[in-house]
């Protein structure tokens, strides 16, 4: 569609067109505020992005921090302010080098170079500052009416670590006011949300650069949560016919040559340790290993499907800009299993991992979501295995058994894993971009570059087929999903601390200890708080920070009645009853994870 300017603003386009082309225009003002700011800055790379806009600079030894942006902010809107006109020009490559240069822009410089040889470079020019860039921008500094820094981050010259590592400044832009402010308002939210912050407050768990970036370590009570879900889903998994397996945290090149990840994920590995003469990497994906349990021992069709689980331990070297919590780390735990199948096994063995997908997600009341048929994009010769057969094969046959069990998907072309195609269920959380929770891929790939097969009932031996699937995908972000869903208000089942023993005063310390044993020994995970604190001070605490589902408050009443006064974490109402009463509804809450 093409856009039509009125009195600087777009005035045709559809909505998506129009937030691109201002912050387009944001960014242009952001770099001309910055280079006013710090006359020694360089510019490498200023887009729009899906919410907002950035440019990576180079400030040279000037280290920027979040407290720099509102100087930042200020200058914008005084250029803003100044109504300059947003004037396009085109030169040749020779001449666009030339200016660059004499702007001293080194990575523009750099960025022609990349360029086709006889590429018309264009150019947009607001007051004292010119940028190179496609365009299209709004016609006048005035016409941006809302917008906003948020943080200061680092990022490497073109996504290079080999590159200088530039600071990047973020933004927000919208079209008018209110969208700004809607926006602030979901931002406050998922800072109220952040699963970093609840995990810290509830002692869930705790990173720290000593240990390594990206290397979460879970605390008792967020290992609890831990145990709980591993329990959940093995717990399911048995019942489906999985065996569980557990497998070393490190491969050699040798094993990832021979599934092709050394090929095709290599960016994405640790770097590889030499020992005795071998080499060896952490893994980054199971499939590797469990292939070599199947090929340990002879196969006949009789034992298909044969489904093999575990929750292991990966490693995947992710950039130091996307490290988020236990949502995204350097070491993670997969919810993860192999099922190996006969070709005429596949619809009902993927038909039976759907059904538990959404069994799952019934239990833990998720119904936000929607289902992708992901595909390889066939003109990527790098990122996927090269056999268009194959891939026609296993594409068609995914397709036609998601639309035989009535499944609703969109399919998305470039998603695929590199071996084949996949089924993702892409969750869309409380706040936040939707992200893919749970998958199942189909892969006639691997089993065939390992060599797998079994004995077909007419005595051939057949390659199996292989179908990858992740319930809960990581625990570690399935964890953070849950803590942001819940602000982690985590059902009695699963909470860390069930229940806390509160007593008013040291008089009723004795009866509140005996109460505390009491339910301790019938495996119910409970805390006694008896220090000398105010009795209201220790429910806010048990409610707000700790989150705990049943608070036990023992005064003298209590003491002399023997019974227990019983509050949620929900209500300000207390209720009265006897300790069996108690144990017997909670213990029945939690065998059903209500």
């Amino acid at each position: 569609m093409k856009i039509i300017y009125k009195d600087g603003v777009v005035a045709d386009a559809e909505a998506a067109q129009e937030n691109e082309v201002l912050r387009h225009t944001a960014a242009h003002i952001l770099a001309q505020a910055v280079k006013r700011l710090y006359p020694d800055a360089h510019f490498g790379y200023g887009p729009a992005t899906e919410k907002g806009f950035y440019y990576d600079i180079d400030l040279g030894d000037k280290k920027l921090t979040d407290d720099d942006l509102p100087a930042i902010e200020a200058e914008m809107k005084k250029i803003v302010k100044e109504n300059l006109a947003v004037k396009p020009f085109i030169l040749p490559r020779e001449e666009a080098i030339k200016l660059m240069q004499e702007r001293e822009e080194k990575y523009k410089v750099e960025h022609i170079g990349d360029l086709e040889p006889d590429a018309v470079i264009s150019f947009y020019q607001q007051g004292e500052y010119i940028d190179m860039c496609v365009g299209p921008h709004l016609t006048y500094t005035k016409a941006l009416k809302a917008f906003s820094l948020t943080n200061v981050s680092g990022a490497y010259w073109k996504n290079d670590q080999s590159n200088k590592m530039l600071t990047r400044i973020n933004g927000v832009a919208f079209r008018t006011q209110e969208e700004l402010a809607e926006y602030e308002v979901q931002v406050k939210e998922a800072k109220a949300r952040d699963h970093r912050k609840i995990g810290k407050e509830m002692r869930l768990f705790m990173t720290d650069d000593l240990i390594g970036k990206g290397l979460p370590m879970f605390l008792p009570r967020g290992y609890t949560v831990w145990q709980e879900l591993e329990n959940y889903i093995k717990e399911k998994e048995r019942m489906l016919g999985y065996r569980h397996v557990l497998t070393p945290c490190v491969g050699t090149v040798d094993l990832y040559h021979t599934s092709g990840h050394w090929e095709h994920y290599r960016e994405n590995m640790f770097p590889v340790m030499e020992v005795e003469g071998e080499q060896f990497v952490l893994r980054p994906m199971n499939c590797p290993h469990h292939m070599m349990i199947y090929a340990n021992q002879m196969h006949s069709y009789r034992d298909l499907p044969i489904r093999i689980g575990e929750i292991a331990h990966d490693f995947r070297f992710e950039p130091s800009g996307t490290l988020k919590g236990i949502e995204r780390g350097r070491h993670f735990c997969q919810n993860d299993a192999h099922l190996f199948v006969t070709p005429e096994q596949i619809k009902d063995e993927v038909s039976q991992v759907v059904d538990l997908i959404f069994d799952v997600y019934k239990d833990f009341g998720i119904t936000n979501y929607r289902c992708v048929l992901s595909l390889r994009d066939p003109d990527d010769k790098v990122k996927y295995h090269q056999d268009d057969q194959m891939w026609e094969h296993a594409e068609n046959a995914l397709r036609e058994v998601l639309t035989e069990l009535g499944i609703e998907f969109t399919e998305e072309i470039g998603e695929a894993a590199f071996y084949g195609p996949k089924l993702d269920v892409n969750v869309h959380p409380a706040v936040g971009a939707e992200y893919t929770l749970s998958t199942c891929q189909l892969d006639f790939c691997l089993p065939a570059k390992f060599n797998l097969t079994y004995v077909d009932k007419d005595g051939t031996q057949k390659t199996p087929v292989v179908l990858h699937r992740a319930i809960l995908g990581s625990l570690d972000r399935f964890i953070a999903y849950l803590i942001e869903e819940t602000k982690g208000i985590f059902p009695l089942w699963l909470a860390p601390v069930q229940v806390k023993v509160l007593p008013v005063s040291e008089k009723s310390l004795d009866y509140s200890e005996k109460i505390y044993e009491r339910i301790k020994n019938e495996h119910i995970r409970v805390e006694l708080d008896d220090r000398n604190e105010k009795i209201g001070y220790k429910i806010r605490e048990a409610r707000q920070e700790d989150k705990v589902p049943y608070m036990i408050i023992i005064g003298a009443k209590e003491v002399e009645s023997g019974t227990v006064s019983v509050r949620g974490r929900g209500t300000d109402e207390t209720v009265n009853m006897t300790l069996d009463e108690f144990i017997t509804k909670t213990k029945k809450e939690i065998t059903d994870r209500a």
